[in-house]
């Protein structure tokens, strides 16, 4: 035993070092190699001279006990150290924290595991330092290490605490910006390194090195987050900005970054912006889905109390923030998570079922409690610690499948022999529900893209309890539709219209994401087909019938304005374009389709349920022409007319529900928007003629790729 508490490699070091009744006297013990002489120095001045027990252990009694002692070693050429004794703390984690960690229900994990800046107040007086625990349960030691002893753990054994797999450790007077790591004794008796799973805080990647830190940000967004937990997010307005924050303005950080982006977003009137992963990662090209931190916001773009100004201050202005989360895989990197104590632990030990092939990542041991618990905190972690709106949950259907990307041989049948993944649908409702249950007004959102049934539905009924799911059959067929030449575009109408026969199976949003600009896809601008001025009416209209459909909407940065080149991490936005008035004016168009959206509860308060929608005509493929209503419960009604063909329409006879004038909220095809300005000159007066089954309608002309927004007078 005392060769391996010499080594730092004893399961339970307090039980030696430090200090022990014996009798009548008390006995201390530290560990001090190399030292020539070592002393303890009371509290009181008294000095009790230590003599060598075994291999750099010192031992030494006094009747009066150790209170508030200090360690003096004294080496080679004078060289003397005094410091405070891990040894003489009692555990900073408790008996309530221990007992739901075993159980996998401490819901604020990150407050029970990783590095604390804390005072120790079990001794006479308060001592401050850094508290250390983490989960390894198969490890036989764990020994903190870092630049504070050199890299060499032997000085800073931890202790088990007991059947749970946690590891204690107080490290007095250890201040902030302490760069640590874990070193585990793994089953096989060998040594690893590992940084710490739950660490808030680490390096700038390349570098691997946790950091012990703190928080010092003060909120001020106390109104927003009223206003959040008061407002049912799935049937409110919702026009999301999606971003990755490295390529939007190159060298700008998360504080930098907030009067621009402020700016920006404002002007654009987008309620969200979306950020794409910001937990740390090692490999920027991955986007940040592949990650080694789940609990510490990437240091590329500067502290997390940046990050949380950032969010604080797009609070203040008016714009909720939506950040992608990434579950159900994790990075490979051998000093983070992967077999994190020598084995596997996070990840599941079958191949089967613990790797993701094509991605190159490892898959989480969802049927793990203490793995379930850690995803769960998580999420919990980013919508409480940094006032998150909501998370966008990565990559659902490959979580959901066993035989997801597989070959026959290479997946196991569920218990019931089917391919779904019990486990991971277990986790994604216990997560669901966990932060529905305590942040009422957050949202969850799925990227989900089958046909798996209940996404949005009640965890209660058997549900995923998602509150939003990326509608990726509308992003599909209409992206196709779009790409054909308005000469042949009649033949494929069904395109156009098939999404309205299951646009109320689930609660959706219409994603036109990164996903869609990358990879050798082009820019959204440069799959329309035409001429220059085509493509950005094309543009404009297929983003009219985005806005217009129901279900919230999702862009990624760059197509607000035409982005003509593929998007890429590495560089910036195409921002030059914007000199170009067309440019300007799809630009513009976004703005004003986010700012008649916003004011028109018709375009979204009834979002989810069909008494929201009517199809005025659907069957027009021989004009390319769609038109249908969108209401709300007070009576509010716009009719939405889209003109895919790429020459005017007119005059042409439109059913209306009512008499009365309908004003024109919105022509893609006006001049301020780049377009040729055909169109009904601020509104259109429908008449008692009933025409296709409609009371009322209405003659026009629609603009050549062009949609009209008309809304009845009242």
């Amino acid at each position: 035993m005392l060769d391996a508490v010499s080594t730092g490699s004893y399961y339970d070091p307090h039980s030696v070092l430090g200090q022990h009744p014996s009798g009548s006297v008390t006995v201390l013990r530290t560990l001090r190699p190399l030292a020539r002489t070592v002393t303890a120095v009371l509290g009181d001045g008294q000095r009790v001279e230590l003599h060598h027990l075994f291999n750099g252990i010192w031992e030494g009694e006094h009747t009066a006990g150790f209170p508030d002692y200090a360690i003096e070693a004294e080496y080679g050429d004078d060289v003397v150290w005094n410091t405070d004794d891990p040894y003489r703390f009692g555990p900073t984690i408790g008996e309530l924290d221990l007992h739901l960690i075993g159980e996998g229900r401490h819901e604020e994990l990150w407050k029970a595991l990783g590095a604390r800046l804390t005072e120790h107040t079990a001794t006479e007086k308060a001592v401050a330092g850094t508290s250390f625990t983490v989960w390894a349960p198969h490890a036989q030691a764990v020994r903190i290490i870092g630049e504070f002893n050199g890299w060499d753990g032997r000085l800073h054994a931890m202790r088990n605490m007991g059947p749970t797999g946690v590891w204690e450790l107080f490290v007095p007077a250890l201040p902030s910006g302490t760069l640590y790591k874990f070193e585990l004794l793994s089953a096989d008796g060998t040594w690893v390194r590992r940084s710490d799973p739950m660490a808030r805080f680490t390096e700038t990647p390349p570098a691997t090195a946790s950091v012990v830190g703190s928080s010092s940000h003060e909120w001020a967004d106390a109104a927003w987050m009223e206003h959040r937990a008061a407002t049912n997010p799935h049937n409110s307005a919702m026009s999301i900005y999606e971003m990755h924050l490295g390529s939007w303005r190159p060298g700008l950080g998360y504080r930098d970054l907030a009067d621009p982006l402020i700016e920006y977003v404002r002007a654009l009137g987008f309620t969200h912006v979306e950020f794409m992963p910001l937990a740390e990662h090692p490999y920027g090209g991955s986007w940040g889905y592949q990650i080694t931190g789940y609990f510490a916001p990437t240091n590329r773009f500067g502290h997390p109390d940046d990050l949380k100004y950032l969010i604080d201050r797009l609070h203040q202005a008016g714009i909720g923030v939506l950040m992608d989360w990434v579950p159900g895989h994790f990075a490979t990197d051998e000093w983070a998570l992967a077999r994190f104590d020598g084995q596997a632990l996070y990840e599941h030990s079958d191949p089967r079922l613990g790797e993701h092939k094509d991605w190159g990542t490892y898959i989480f041991n969802f049927g793990d409690s203490q793995v379930r618990n850690f995803l769960v905190a998580n999420a919990l972690y980013w919508l409480e610690e940094f006032h998150v709106d909501g998370l966008r949950v990565d990559a659902v259907a490959s979580m959901l499948y066993l035989d997801y990307s597989r070959e026959a041989d290479q997946w196991v049948p569920n218990e019931h022999g089917g391919r779904e993944n019990l486990h991971a649908i277990s986790l994604l409702q216990e997560a669901n529900a966990t932060a529905y249950k305590r942040n009422p007004g957050v949202v969850m959102i799925a990227e989900e893209s089958t046909s798996w049934p209940g996404v949005t539905a009640a965890t209660s009924g058997g549900g995923l309890g998602f509150g939003i799911k990326w509608n990726m059959g509308w992003m599909h067929d209409s992206l196709q539709y779009i790409q054909h030449d308005p000469m042949y575009r009649s033949h494929h109408h069904g395109e156009l219209t098939f999404s309205f026969v299951y646009a109320f199976s689930e609660n959706f949003l219409l994603p036109i994401s990164h996903d869609e600009v990358v990879h050798g896809k082009g820019s959204l601008l440069s799959r329309m087909p035409g001429d220059h001025w085509q493509k950005l009416a094309n543009m404009r209209v297929f983003l009219a019938f985005m806005w217009a459909h129901p279900g919230k909407q999702l862009l990624f940065m760059g197509q607000e304005f035409g982005q003509p080149s593929e998007w890429s991490e590495a560089r910036g936005l195409d921002w030059w374009i914007l000199d170009q008035p067309s440019h300007q004016g799809l630009f513009n168009l976004v703005g004003q389709l986010n700012r008649v959206y916003a004011e028109n509860p018709a375009l979204w308060a009834l979002d989810n349920e069909p008494a929201g929608f009517e199809l005025i005509d659907g069957g027009d493929s021989a004009h390319s022409v769609l038109s249908f209503l969108r209401k709300d419960n007070d009576g509010n009604t716009i009719a939405a007319l889209f003109n895919f063909s790429g020459a005017p329409v007119g005059p042409y006879r439109i059913g209306l529900p009512e008499a009365g004038e309908w004003d024109e909220l919105l022509n893609t095809d006006a001049g301020e928007f780049g377009g040729s300005g055909v169109g009904n000159y601020g509104s259109v007066v429908a008449v008692d003629e009933p025409w296709a089954g409609r009371p009322a309608s209405a003659e026009l002309t629609l603009p050549p790729l062009g949609a009209l927004w008309l809304r009845l007078r009242r």
